[in-house]
């Protein structure tokens, strides 16, 4: 199978196995007016079998919603078909807008302006609280 070179673009490496339709459409990347296309079980050395996902405009990326969703991402942008920055990332520290509390005793469940914002507390378990009340983030749905 062959998908395209791009020229200038985005493209999310190293994705877990299966979990690229989650990134899409937490992205919203259905919505874009541009070529997208996605790689399911591709061969890796390095993790077996991983997931691609290829954008062909450049566009704004969270790096914190991409870091929580899949730690292991590499994110690489194109530029006149030629890599122009490469990040690898990792859990963020923080994330915002992403989680919900689900304490009803949160003050985010009456102050409805606030943006849910949740704090790292245990990297190796992945557990994040709230950093209005302490309550651990809900385990991360696919």
């Amino acid at each position: 199978m062959i998908i395209g070179q791009i020229k200038d673009g985005i493209v999310l490496d190293h994705i877990t196995a299966g979990e690229s339709i989650h990134i899409y459409d937490v992205l919203g990347l259905g919505k874009l007016d541009c070529t997208v296309a996605m790689i399911k079980n591709a061969e890796s050395k390095k993790m077996g079998k991983k997931d691609i996902i290829k954008i062909g405009q450049i566009i704004d990326l969270d790096f914190a919603v991409l870091g929580y969703l899949d730690p292991g991402i590499t994110v690489n942008i194109i530029r006149d078909g030629k890599l122009d920055k490469r990040e690898h990332l990792s859990l963020p520290e923080r994330v915002k807008g992403i989680i919900r509390c689900k304490n009803p005793r949160c003050i985010t469940s009456c102050e409805q302006e606030l943006e849910h914002e949740f704090k790292l507390t245990d990297r190796e378990n992945k557990v994040y609280r709230c950093v209005y009340c302490e309550s651990k983030a809900p385990e991360q749905t696919k």
